[in-house]
């Protein structure tokens, strides 16, 4: 029976722990490696609902994208939704493993990828490349098969995506055929979008004066930090489950969004 370690060997070697960012916090937050898996559910945030998921569908490891823990817990007195995940975690002897910014930085079997193939973009690279082979770095940029307007553009976005809200900056009235995207808050990206000829930007957590920034250059789309990761979810069962047959691995079936649109 496979170990915890065998699994965060595996999505380490697509997604290497050096490759994460210096504020993330990455790797195996609760359990040990050595414990025998009885099963995986895979998700986007790890929340105290999401492990008591995990123990009701017979999972002992729960991979979720987003680390419940960033900074570090001076007590766990239960006072807060982190240390009240992470104690329930402990209590139901379920793991907790992350694999946040080292996914979004990979170009294959990435975060981005996955976006980008639920927008059926061809001729992928990354937006932002931080090695010379282009295999390490930041967003993707791709191309639609066929050119489409901005109208029929945020259709398929919204379509492709499964949101009901998109903000986006004014229409340019030009067709939209090089799309740059980043998963998350990715408004870092804008001048790199730009100068690779996109004529529309995907991304989230765009704050108001922060649109200004397009300045008529291309369109920028915000689709919700939620919505753009959620396939992160789907990403991470079909990794674990080419890989390992001798257990189950899951998807959560609970929507972890903490936004609600009225």
């Amino acid at each position: 029976m496979p170990q915890i370690k065998d699994i965060t060997s595996y999505l380490e070697s697509i997604a290497p722990l050096n490759l994460q960012e210096s504020y993330d916090n990455a790797g195996l937050i609760v359990g040990e490696p050595d414990t025998k898996i009885t099963g995986v559910l895979t998700s986007l945030d790890c929340t105290e609902e999401i492990v008591l998921e995990a123990k009701r569908r017979g999972c002992n490891l729960v991979v979720a994208h987003h680390p419940i823990v960033f900074r570090g817990l001076k007590r766990f007195n239960g006072s807060n939704y982190v240390e009240r995940t992470v104690i329930r975690a402990i209590k139901e002897d379920v793991a907790i493993y992350a694999i946040h910014t080292n996914l979004d930085n990979v170009r294959l079997r990435g975060v981005n990828e996955k976006i980008s193939q639920r927008l059926g973009l061809e001729n992928l690279h990354l937006l932002a490349p931080k090695t010379e082979d282009g295999s390490v770095g930041s967003g993707m940029i791709g191309e639609l098969p066929t050119a489409l307007s901005e109208a029929d553009f945020l259709t398929l976005l919204r379509d492709r995506m499964l949101t009901g809200v998109i903000k986006h900056t004014q229409k340019l009235g030009k067709k939209v055929k090089k799309v740059a995207l980043c998963g998350g808050a990715g408004g870092f990206l804008l001048q790199a979008a730009k100068a690779a000829g996109a004529q529309a930007f995907v991304t989230s957590d765009y704050k108001y004066h922060e649109f200004f920034d397009a300045d008529g250059d291309l369109l920028l789309c915000d689709i919700g930090h939620y919505e753009s990761e959620q396939f992160t979810t789907e990403l991470l069962a079909e990794l674990l489950s080419k890989k390992f047959s001798t257990f189950a691995v899951l998807c959560t079936e609970l929507n972890t969004n903490p936004v609600r649109y009225f």
